[in-house]
């Protein structure tokens, strides 16, 4: 006889963070404000993480739990709406248990001893539409396969053999001009190893280029970058110890007294071409691009002055010590690497998620999207920063609300020429929006604004695929 299920009572499982649990289709999303612009034909692809069954742990952290694909298809004037477990081996062990079988966080010597060996994959984190093929991304495992209309699971992709990895990651990036998927594999050949590969994929979804070398330690690299001429992978250190895992303590601890690293090599080079910048300890979870001025190379990022993620404790016992995500500059000169390299911050609000007009990916840029969070910092607004004014615009969502990852979605011709669509969490309501705003006009408010009568509790990542571009696999953006 099966266990009932009970969730614990800590606050990670509380309020919004509530296991949500339930798969659903609308057909037709309420329109309450606003008109949905013609030209908006495609897809809003994300993926999110939701608990199946109680952690086997109390100490569980937001990011680990089962895949949610998400998918809004925008059609003949209307939004439909669909989310699905993404089914997948880990998944249907534990549906067939009726019960949690894989413990802490990537922590295999946590796991059930009737998993021994299986794939503890969740395919939670992101969802990318590349070479005709929608993708679950998890950077725990290789991508996952799934159904663009009915979510249904395909199977792992492995580009016919030739990820010689046993992961990807769930950050790549896109070259549109190229119809181009640039990605990594990191800890490559399992735990705590320190091998490396970077990916050049054609629009076929052909490798036609990779890169191996080795990390200087076995860090956590969660997203890294991209310039019309070179890769650029920072390598954080938030990094893995094999004794501590299988002692059953965390997959990552911080070292504050090591050094990051950043590793500068050519897109279509060979790892003896790489060139390694140094400098203080500090992280960062996600990019918002870099692009090359003459010998210089610059990333902006969403930097934190010490360790990201509160969840990944220090190694030696020390507390921590919360410090925000700022909106960074770091500078590389290629003809000095022993400088190490130099930041200056771009704007003095907490900034996260970070997106881009795609179309400008590893180039000079004027405009970056992200979820910029007032006092207190549950409170987030959409922020829109130009580069070249040093201005930032704000939308605030309204009281009790908040803002997911915005997306942009091009109209026409010229950098910022589009729109921005994303959820919006209705937290006194405990269900969800869908906003359409003018990324010309954020200020505005909404252009079209939907109502869900559901919740989408979390989903981190994913991707704008034009109608078009569902039927040819290519994207040819204005």
């Amino acid at each position: 006889m099966a266990e009932p299920v009970r969730f614990p009572n800590i606050p990670l499982y509380e309020g919004w963070g509530a296991p949500n649990r339930v798969e659903s289709d609308i057909l037709g999303l309420e329109l309450i404000a606003g008109e949905l612009p013609q030209d908006l034909r495609g897809c809003l692809f994300r993926c999110g993480p939701d608990r199946q069954f109680p952690s086997l742990f109390k100490d569980d952290i937001f990011i680990d739990g089962e895949g949610m694909m998400h998918g809004w298809y925008f059609r003949d004037g209307q939004v439909d709406y669909k989310c699905r477990w993404v089914r997948n081996e880990r998944f249907l062990l534990q549906e067939k248990a009726r019960r949690s079988l894989f413990g802490r966080y990537r922590n295999r010597y946590t796991n059930d001893p009737s998993v021994a060996g299986k794939d503890q994959g969740t395919a939670n984190t992101s969802a990318i539409w590349h070479g005709k093929k929608l993708l679950a991304l998890k950077e725990d495992s290789l991508p996952m396969e799934v159904d663009p209309y009915t979510f249904e699971v395909k199977g792992y992709h492995n580009y016919n053999g030739k990820v010689n990895a046993l992961s990807m990651t769930a950050h790549p990036k896109f070259d549109y001009a190229k119809n181009e998927l640039l990605s990594f594999s990191y800890q490559a050949k399992g735990d705590a190893t320190t091998d490396f590969l970077l990916h050049v994929v054609d629009a076929s979804g052909d490798i036609v280029h990779q890169i191996a070398f080795h990390m200087p330690f076995p860090a956590m690299v969660h997203d890294f970058a991209v310039t019309d001429t070179h890769f650029v992978v920072p390598f954080f250190p938030i990094m893995t110890d094999m004794e501590v895992i299988k002692a059953g303590g965390p997959y990552y601890q911080w070292h504050q007294d090591k050094e990051c690293h950043v590793a500068i090599v050519p897109r279509r080079g060979t790892a003896d071409q790489i060139q390694w910048f140094k400098g203080p300890a500090c992280s960062a979870g996600h990019m918002m691009n870099a692009f090359n001025e003459g010998s210089m190379l610059h990333l902006d990022l969403c930097l934190y002055e010490g360790n990201c993620f509160a969840f990944f404790p220090a190694y030696d016992g020390s507390e921590y010590k919360p410090c925000p995500p700022l909106l960074t500059r770091m500078t590389f000169d290629l003809h000095h690497p022993e400088a190490g390299f130099s930041k200056r911050v771009l704007g003095p609000m907490p900034s996260e998620m970070p997106q881009i007009d795609e179309r400008f990916v590893g180039k000079p840029y004027r405009y970056g999207y992200t979820i910029s969070f007032a006092p207190p910092r549950r409170v987030s607004q959409l922020g829109v920063w130009d580069h070249q004014t040093g201005e930032l615009k704000l939308w605030n969502p309204g009281p009790d609300s908040s803002i997911q990852e915005p997306k942009f979605v091009p109209r026409g011709p010229g950098e910022g020429n589009g729109y921005l669509v994303m959820p919006v969490n209705r937290v006194a309501e405990n269900r969800s929006d869908l906003a359409v705003l003018d990324a010309q006009n954020v200020e505005a408010g909404p252009i079209a604004l939907f109502k869900m009568p559901i919740r989408v509790k979390a989903s981190f990542h994913g991707m704008w695929v034009p109608a078009q571009t569902m039927q040819t696999g290519l994207y040819n953006f204005p």
